[in-house]
């Protein structure tokens, strides 16, 4: 009989409000709509202004609500996270530290809205990322890359696209967009520390909160096996 692993699921915040952001648009523009039929001559720039505006919340809603249900999913086995461009995930094991960005600039601490983690290798990321998210992260992360260029961590060749192969640990050979991807992996690595960044816009709580909730997963991950297989032989 196979046991059900207990997981957790977290509701990223981009997603939230998508439901009420379209009624209001669609309110909004079927209003637009009804007061154009009698004043549009008088309030012509006032309704067409109106209108972009219901677009662009119409829009805003489309978009949170074509987000995935959940950005994490988390077992006692791994932590995988989803995205509209696709997925990765990753066992425990493969993760080496699990901790807030926070850099010096002076004397200030700055902290920055990530969670980064630092893994065992790269090849397990080649292994597990989708080719559309690895080249989705790339430019959402450019922020990342600006702090690190401004701070002087990173030269500006080491900022751009690299798209050469990338050889992982075991010599494999990889090309196209993961291999870009691990490329801007290992830069932000030399710069900050961790290969991937969990931004805060993905959580449903607090950064710290949500840093903490992934410290004790990982921990509890290294007995839940033990403590598994030590249930079972009780039972029998």
């Amino acid at each position: 009989m196979t046991t059900q692993l207990p997981s957790i699921n977290i509701k990223a915040q981009a997603s939230h409000h998508a439901i009420f952001l379209l009624l209001v648009g669609f309110i909004l523009l079927l209003l637009t709509l009804l007061v154009s039929q009698y004043y549009w001559q008088s309030l012509r720039l006032v309704l067409m202004f109106v209108f972009l505006v219901a677009l662009v919340v119409m829009i805003t809603g489309v978009t949170k609500y074509l987000q995935p249900q959940f950005s994490y999913h988390i077992t006692p086995k791994k932590l995988e996270y989803m995205h509209i461009y696709g997925s990765w995930q990753l066992y425990w094991q493969q993760i080496q530290a699990i901790k807030p960005i926070r850099e010096v600039c002076g004397i200030t601490p700055i902290d920055l809205p990530y969670i980064g983690i630092r893994l065992v290798n790269l090849e397990s990321l080649a292994q597990q990322i989708s080719p559309r998210l690895a080249n989705r992260l790339i430019h959402e992360q450019q922020p990342l890359l600006k702090f690190a260029y401004v701070q002087q961590l990173l030269s500006l060749e080491q900022i751009q696209i690299n798209f050469t192969p990338f050889t992982v640990q075991s010599g494999l050979n990889i090309s196209g967009p993961i291999a870009a991807f691990l490329h801007h992996c290992q830069s932000l690595h030399s710069a900050l520390g961790y290969h991937l960044y969990l931004p805060e816009t993905s959580m449903d709580r607090e950064l710290n909160d949500f840093h903490q909730l992934l410290r004790q997963c990982q921990n509890a991950s290294q007995h839940y096996d033990k403590d598994l297989t030590h249930g079972h032989m009780l039972n029998h």
